[in-house]
């Protein structure tokens, strides 16, 4: 297996490829290459894979990553129940 085929979102399912050929065909920031790649988007948030994300932009793209705009968090979204949201307190 090519070390490029190496999955670097694991919940995007995002290869180290594609992010590498996105960030030498656009020249774009850590945040730009999230959204054009979805890489950070899933379920982590980009827990797991931010800090690679922003290697990368900085060695394809020989600029320093700037946290000018941070990437967000979101924290992780639990299913709930319909009957759940609709309980009604009556007290």
């Amino acid at each position: 297996m090519s070390d490029r085929k190496i999955i670097i979102c694991r919940c995007e399912e995002v290869t180290l490829d594609q992010l590498v050929d996105t960030a030498e065909s656009y020249r774009c920031s850590s945040r730009e290459l999230k959204l054009r790649t979805r890489a950070g988007m899933g379920q982590c948030a980009g827990r797991t894979c931010r800090a690679l994300v922003d290697e990368i932009v900085q060695k394809y793209t020989n600029e320093p990553t700037p946290h000018d705009i941070p990437l967000g968090y979101q924290a992780p979204i639990r299913p709930i129940t319909f009957s759940l949201m609709g309980e009604k307190d009556h007290d």
